[in-house]
């Protein structure tokens, strides 16, 4: 049977956009950079944090699932990564790379070394952890910085943290948050993926 011209048409079913993770493409560990193994004891120089949070929807509900991966400079502010100049005097015990995703709640949590600061092409970069995260519903990967409150001086002169409207600049400084379960000192910013833009988190293309 030949369609009649501006029939109306059958809906197309419904379904969640991926990528999809299962719960193997995590290990215990995997969300603490100060090991190099998940098994190992704690070998990074520095002071150990902790950096917890929630991804949020449009709305304010959790984002389940996703994935976050964080990576850092070494307390010293070098990477252990052939672009960073000074790459070799990298502490070699520090892992600098992780990954965690949230539960039913949106939550996640990362176990870290407080970074240094250093210098690169734009200037003087703050004390700050890289974060991208990818999950179901997220058409691409998302990209974003989190600074921390006890270097208020430095976060003022950062060039990617300034580059913001004013406004925005307290959206990816975290807040200090009492101690984590090993009584390490833990900091928290929620991430809100999609919302109004002045509570939206802002992302940037890496």
């Amino acid at each position: 049977m030949t369609p009649r011209p501006n029939a109306p048409l059958v809906p197309t079913a419904w379904a969640t956009i991926g990528p999809f993770f299962p719960q193997t493409f995590f290990r215990d560990g995997d969300n603490d950079l100060t090991r190099l193994a998940p098994d190992a004891p704690q070998t990074a120089q520095g002071r150990p944090f902790w950096l917890t949070g929630r991804v949020l929807q449009e709305g304010g509900g959790p984002c389940v699932n996703a994935v976050l991966e964080a990576w850092q400079a070494d307390a010293a502010g070098r990477f252990r990564h052939p672009r960073d100049p000074a790459w070799q005097q990298a502490d070699p015990g520090f892992l600098g790379w992780g990954r965690a995703w949230t539960d039913a709640e949106g939550c996640f949590a990362f176990r870290s070394i407080l970074p240094g600061g250093y210098q690169d092409a734009s200037g003087p970069r703050a004390p700050h952890i890289n974060l991208a995260i990818i999950g179901s519903g997220i058409m691409g990967r998302l990209a974003t910085c989190v600074f921390l409150p006890d270097f208020a001086e430095a976060n003022a002169a950062d060039p990617v943290l300034s580059s913001l409207p004013a406004p925005l600049r307290p959206l990816l400084v975290a807040r200090a948050d009492g101690q984590g379960p090993d009584g390490a000192p833990r900091f928290s910013l929620d991430l809100l993926l999609r919302g109004d833009a002045a509570e939206e988190t802002p992302f940037f293309e890496d």
